[in-house]
């Protein structure tokens, strides 16, 4: 089989960890499989990074110097551990010093500007996976398997100049993958790449956002037709609701592209939207499995879920939100009064995740994250005319529930059931949205009562 593996942050977090991915590796070769390896950053090290820009930004020497050290140790104590030999071992020592270098140097500037600009942002935060990367592509020579290194750029991703957040140039970066991974797999080579970043045609670095390393995979996947696409991680697969708020949770054996889609855009754990995206427009199957509990099946993501008894396959609740509610009954049959609260939002760069409209149009109620909501509020306030908006209201003390599953379509009765089982629990339903698709209906409860209104859905639909 052509296999696309990603190993998360936590499966990569110390040398011992990065010797068990390896080891999984290595039993998959040792059965015939071809496989392409992604690498996230090493445990915490992003976050290291962000500070280590704060710090230099701030003009903090002292914090900056002890956050590089702390960078150094962990990398070096990963090449320690997971090299015995001293050949292979000095090289790797080598070229992680001249990176650790070349990143004092970038911070360096960063501190003396007190300023850091997009482009420098994106370019710091690379260190993290092209340190993980270079060891573990190291660890695997040390087991005695061939193994190149190659960076985003290097493979093929080929991005636009949205730095944060910067999107594949596809056609060309699916052609460029083809022609650069498939070669080595014929030659037995394990390319161990980069996740996260890419490369503008310039050469410039470019980081692909939130769940990064995701969507590196699933674009490797698309691009040389991989059988499997496996993001390994710390849990056996996805859950049909969180374990620390619920009892006796279970694993998803399988869900369709939409579903999964639906649960990564609220938020669960091991998906990200554009990796879901990437694997269905390439039609790869994913699967999440657990570096801890490699037997484990894990969740397998394909063009159909799997048909179960229950309707709904999980609950999710998504905390740190705000909903703002407009209301004004001058924007009544008014074209383009939704349109210019919503544009007032956009531009200030804050994202509405969830939204709502009475019939009568008197009133919009709308979620964004609870770190957004003072922005957004002044943003309406400032774009809009009074004579528009009769009053703006924000409540910080809500969460989202949300109730996902491919069985709800054209099924009657689901949001009866749904509201049923949150109303017998005495929790009053604050706001509502559900999509023409039918795979999802979102509502929002008050803070204090989310856990209980996830629980008493699971219960409901004995998905534990």
């Amino acid at each position: 089989m052509r296999l696309v593996f990603k190993f998360g942050g936590t499966s990569l977090g110390d040398g011992e960890r990065i010797r068990n991915a390896c080891n999984i590796v290595r039993s998959y070769r040792e059965r015939g499989d071809n496989i392409v390896v992604v690498c996230s950053a090493m445990g915490d090290t992003t976050d290291i990074l962000l500070e280590l820009m704060d710090s230099a930004v701030r003009g903090e020497r002292g914090r900056l110097e002890d956050g590089l050290e702390r960078l150094r140790s962990a990398h070096i104590e990963a090449v320690e551990y997971v090299l015995r030999g001293d050949g292979l071992k000095s090289e790797a020592l080598k070229v992680i010093e001249e990176r650790l270098s070349d990143l004092t140097h970038i911070l360096s500037s960063i501190y003396f500007l007190r300023e850091v600009t997009p482009r420098t942002r994106d370019l710091v935060l690379s260190f993290g996976e092209r340190l993980s990367t270079w060891i573990f592509t190291c660890a695997l020579r040390g087991l005695g398997i061939a193994a190149k290194y190659l960076e985003g750029g290097d493979a093929g991703i080929i991005t636009d100049s949205d730095f944060g957040y910067a999107t594949p140039l596809m056609e060309e970066t699916l052609n460029n993958i083809k022609n650069t991974i498939l070669p080595l797999l014929g030659q037995g080579v394990v390319p161990v790449v980069t996740g996260f970043i890419g490369r503008t045609r310039d050469g410039a670095i470019t980081t692909l956002g939130r769940g990064g390393s995701d969507f590196t995979a699933t674009l490797l996947g698309s691009g040389i037709k991989a059988d499997e696409v496996v993001l390994w991680s710390d849990v056996d697969g996805l859950l049909t609701a969180d374990p620390r708020i619920v009892r006796g949770v279970k694993v998803i054996p399988q869900l369709s592209y939409e579903e999964a889609l639906e649960m990564a855009v609220f938020g669960a754990k091991g998906l990200h939207p554009r990796a879901i995206e990437a694997a269905q427009n390439g039609g790869v199957k994913v699967r999440i499995k657990n570096t801890f509990n490699p037997s484990a099946p894990g969740t397998l993501i394909t063009d159909r879920g799997l048909s179960t008894d229950s309707v709904v396959k999980g609950v999710l609740l998504v905390r740190d939100v705000a909903m703002i509610t407009v209301r004004g009954a001058t924007a009544v049959g008014k074209p383009g009064s939704a349109a210019r609260i919503l544009q007032s939002i956009s531009s200030r760069g804050i994202n509405v995740m969830m939204i709502s409209q009475s019939v009568s149009e008197s009133s919009i109620s709308l979620i964004v994250r609870r770190e957004s909501a003072d922005a957004a509020l002044e943003a309406i306030r400032d774009s809009n005319p009074p004579s528009l908006i009769r009053g703006v209201e924000c409540e910080k003390d809500v969460v989202v529930v949300a109730v996902v599953g491919e069985g709800m379509k054209g099924t009657p009765g689901v949001a009866s059931r749904v509201f049923g089982a949150v109303a017998r629990r005495g929790i009053n339903v604050r706001m509502i949205a559900q999509g023409s698709s039918e795979l999802n209906i979102s509502f929002v409860v008050k803070e204090a009562d989310g856990v209980e209104a996830v629980r008493a859905i699971h219960e409901d639909y004995g998905l534990g």
